[in-house]
């Protein structure tokens, strides 16, 4: 079986960081961000804060795995980028593209705030103590433009001149959630939490129920389900029209990491449980395999295509559950997923997985890692899976270097 011994997963992390590493590095300019499936480098001038963050969670993820001095080098190298080039002094905001170091879109995207905080503070968790002042200086401006009291979550997108529009979306607040569990490990500021633990119960105590028990993707200004947005692009990178699998799940690890911190809140457990039983069952192609990437309202495949972190979250929260309640079935998900990646979707010539698979497990291209993809998601999971597996087989940890 494929990913199932501590020895196979470091091997994995090792394989996946060598097909980024050295080969990423921009010495002038961050990171490049577009590479083809053997690691030719393309679209050498274009940046995107996704991939910006992205990089410098990588990097700041395998130093913690491996506590190699050159990956920090790196984190500071991606973090330096991001406030030079990415930030915006006139604006007090980051921009969402750069082209030759200068703004190609520089519209305020709740999204991109909040992978930067999540590079903030995995770099602070690495080890990088002066990341704690990008960290706080971060969460305030997200949390003076775009957090909305009243409702407990973020808005999504401003323009140039801070005027929010009236689209509301989850996909900003599960990224923004994730980043404040990050910022609360890295820092013991409970308030952190707090936040984390609100944005969640909103969504799934007052949302959710709009949806079934599951989580829709857009929503008003008074966060009411948008049916109509994105209906015709399903495909959508950011903001793709119904239910998305990937999402669903991934919640479900933000619940388990927020029942580690809070476990007084006893309706996390149940209903990360629920929600990855669910996801994975209406998800799952039996036919070619893997999971798909989005359900409509009835849970009936609508996108039929296999993207990478969709399977790379159903990795890891099957591995956490099946290690939580010791339950068999989360076990043998975590068997045919691994066993579909291993088929499907890794690279095993080159390294790295590959972006998007069509329902019947083709290439759409040779582009392998295009921005906002950095396998950060992968590689992180693979962190998750680790220690898991070193219980199930009794090892201890080991590292290699970058």
């Amino acid at each position: 079986m494929p990913l199932t011994t501590p020895h196979q997963i470091e091997q994995h992390i090792a394989r996946t960081m060598a097909f980024y590493h050295p080969r990423c590095i921009d010495p002038q300019a961050g990171f490049y961000h577009y590479l083809t499936d053997d690691g030719q480098r393309y679209n050498r001038h274009h940046r995107h804060l996704v991939s910006s963050a992205g990089y410098v969670i990588l990097y700041a993820r395998h130093a913690i795995h491996t506590g190699a001095p050159e990956a920090l080098k790196w984190v500071r190298h991606g973090l330096k980028f991001i406030e030079e080039k990415h930030y915006q002094t006139r604006t007090q905001g980051y921009a969402w593209t750069l082209e030759h170091g200068k703004p190609d879109d520089a519209t305020h995207r709740g999204y991109g705030w909040a992978s930067v905080m999540l590079a903030y503070a995995t770099a602070l968790k690495a080890g990088i103590g002066e990341a704690r002042a990008g960290l706080d200086h971060v969460h305030a401006l997200q949390t003076r433009h775009f957090f909305e009291p009243h409702w407990q979550l973020y808005a999504d997108e401003a323009d140039t001149h801070w005027q929010l529009t009236g689209y509301r979306g989850q996909n900003t607040n599960l990224r923004s959630c994730e980043a404040l569990i990050a910022a609360f490990e890295a820092t013991g500021d409970a308030a952190f939490l707090k936040r984390a633990l609100n944005i969640a119960r909103t969504l799934w105590h007052k949302l959710a129920p709009m949806g079934d028990g599951w989580l829709w993707e857009h929503y008003d200004r008074d966060w009411h389900i948008d049916f109509d947005y994105h209906r015709d692009q399903p495909d959508d990178l950011f903001r793709p029209w119904g239910f998305q699998i990937g999402h669903q799940i991934a919640w479900a690890r933000l619940m388990i990491g927020l029942a580690r911190h809070c476990p007084a809140e006893s309706w996390l457990i149940p209903t990360a449980r629920r929600l990855f039983i669910e996801a994975v069952e209406k998800g799952w192609d039996s036919r070619h395999g893997g999971l798909v990437y989005g359900v409509d309202f009835d849970r009936q495949p609508l996108n039929r295509d296999k993207v990478y972190w969709v399977q790379a979250e159903g990795l890891a929260v099957a591995a956490m559950l099946g290690d939580l309640t010791g339950e068999a079935r989360y076990w043998r998900w975590y068997d045919r997923i691994a066993n579909y990646c291993w088929q499907h979707l890794i690279d095993h010539q080159h390294g790295g997985w590959y972006r998007i698979l069509t329902p019947d497990n083709r290439r759409y291209s040779r582009e392998k890692s295009p921005a906002p993809k950095t396998d950060w998601q992968i590689l992180g999971a693979c962190c998750d899976i680790l220690p898991i597996m070193q219980r199930q087989h009794g090892e201890r940890k080991t590292a290699s270097s970058v």
